[in-house]
């Protein structure tokens, strides 16, 4: 079993997540990838992008793949799971469901339009710790991923934070409500989970079958 850890919206592999998830799996002595999904190019940054750089870093053997995805990452892995048969499980960390639809109204109306006009945002990067621009080809590319194309019976975990101030609970509760596949854990935290990180960690381990 191969495992490939994908990172959120704006972050990095030195996301505190990343790091402490991937620290974890050096512990036990199992290799995880956590891919650079900014590509050195953020401005750039497409969903489809994301999952073609992710398909690039499976094994040619068929070698099944674990997708551990955090909020865009979720996302993105719940796609890729649904297009590669190699993937045979998923763990989703506050995934971003629907996220269009709670992040474009926060942006406000006009702002939107003019990104649009512009062709370009400019977004804080929190990896970066700085602005960075950021395509409008990113909305138009993320709207084609709609969750009602999840359909794949995958074995999937999703953890998720009932204060989540970013994709609402709510959001994971309706995705796994119609698919039995689904196993939903709610943790008393936000979208960062870094106050349950103990917790998520076991619950992965079991889920995984990891030493």
């Amino acid at each position: 079993m191969d495992y490939i850890y994908l990172h959120g919206f704006a972050s990095s592999p030195k996301s505190a997540k990343a790091q402490d998830i991937g620290d974890r799996f050096t512990q036990i002595q199992t290799k995880l990838k956590i891919p650079d999904l900014n590509a050195g190019d953020f401005s750039q940054l497409t969903i489809t992008r994301q999952i073609a750089q992710v398909a690039a870093e499976f094994s040619n053997d068929s070698t099944p793949v674990t997708l551990i995805g955090s909020s865009l990452g979720g996302l993105t892995a719940a796609h890729l799971g649904q297009q590669n048969l190699q993937v045979q499980r998923l763990v989703l960390l506050a995934p971003a469901f629907g996220f269009l639809s709670y992040w474009l109204p926060k942006l406000g109306d006009e702002e939107v339009q003019r990104w649009q006009q512009e062709k370009s945002l400019t977004i804080y990067h929190y990896g970066e710790e700085r602005t960075i621009p950021l395509s409008y080809d990113f909305v138009t590319d993320a709207a084609q991923y709609q969750e009602k194309l999840l359909q794949r019976p995958i074995s999937t975990l999703i953890l998720h934070g009932k204060k989540d101030e970013v994709i609402p609970i709510e959001a994971s509760r309706d995705f796994a409500r119609l698919r039995p596949w689904v196993q939903l854990v709610e943790l008393d935290s936000d979208h960062a989970l870094g106050n349950v990180m103990e917790e998520i960690w076991q619950a992965i381990r079991l889920f995984c079958q990891l030493p």
